[in-house]
């Protein structure tokens, strides 16, 4: 089965908090965790009915007058979006192919997306003797999954977990590379991953973060990076990030930007690809944002 699975950055530099609970609740699990989905868009107004109105994101709002941003929160996730920045393209075809949150029940979530206007595209994402009714594929004798386009083509994936107690919350970031292994490996070392072992026949890896999965499937074709894209960037809240950035680059790994302080907020931030061209942003102090 051919199951798919950004930060701040400079645009939150000028902006002073106003409201915000963040809902990062692992950030006390591990000295890395994800914190963030950064996308570029045109249409916030399409953002906020895919994910407020359909899937159950709030809406919290970050600065004041002219610099006010909006942004959206689930639990464990924030998303962040770069407004009137024109993609160039959907997040299919890149690294990082979709996002994937995690539901207790898909038939209601799915009626919804239908209702909203929004495409399902669950049997072009999954392989052709995976069963699928009503937008729906059984992944397995007890997982159901499905997979529907966002605004401006950002794909979502949506995996039932029944004993789930929140309507919604994240559940995995999905890359997509023609070295799906070695990403993999990369993941693992870089941030402290835990590699887990692979089921027979499994389409593709995993590793694995508090509160996240990362996935990584062997891509048929070459994908590109983030940069741009409709996702178009990724990003880990880590502990310690000045002395954590002063290992990567030890280790050989160029950081796009320093790690750099943000007054403002209380936070600090560093930038850095994956050698397959993911945007990656680093924060400390994102969860203490309020």
């Amino acid at each position: 089965m051919k199951r798919l699975l950004t930060g701040i950055g400079l645009t939150i530099l000028l902006f002073v908090p106003a409201v915000a609970d963040a809902q990062i609740l692992v950030a006390g699990e591990g000295p890395v965790v994800y914190g963030h989905h950064h996308l570029n868009t045109t249409n916030m107004a399409a953002q906020k009915k895919f994910f407020v109105d359909t899937l159950g994101g709030t809406v919290v709002k970050i600065g004041s007058g002219d610099r006010q941003q909006e942004i959206i929160q689930f639990p464990n996730v924030l998303i962040f979006f770069h407004p009137m920045q024109a993609p160039m393209g959907g997040s299919i075809g890149t690294t990082v192919n979709h996002i994937g949150f995690s539901v207790p029940d898909l038939r209601p979530l799915v009626a919804k997306i239908k209702a909203n206007g929004f495409q399902m595209i669950t049997a072009d994402s999954v392989a052709a003797n995976v069963k699928v009714t009503g937008d729906i594929a059984a992944a397995g004798p007890t997982t159901n999954i499905a997979f529907a386009l966002g605004p401006e083509d950002v794909k979502v994936e949506f995996v039932e977990v029944k004993s789930q107690k929140a309507p919604i919350q994240l559940h995995h970031i999905h890359f997509f590379g023609q070295r799906n292994t070695e990403m993999q490996a990369w993941y693992a070392k870089t941030f402290g991953a835990k590699m887990l072992p692979a089921g027979p026949g499994a389409a593709f890896v995993q590793d694995q973060l508090p509160g996240v999965f990362l996935n990584f499937t062997p891509s048929p074709a070459p994908t590109v990076g983030t940069t741009g894209r409709a996702i178009d960037h990724i990003g880990f809240e880590v502990k310690n990030l000045e002395a954590f950035t002063k290992e990567l680059e030890a280790q050989g790994i160029k950081l796009d930007r320093p790690y750099t302080k943000v007054p403002q907020l209380g936070i600090a931030i560093a930038f850095l690809k994956d050698p397959w061209g993911t945007n990656i942003e680093l924060t400390e102090g994102l969860v203490n944002i309020k």
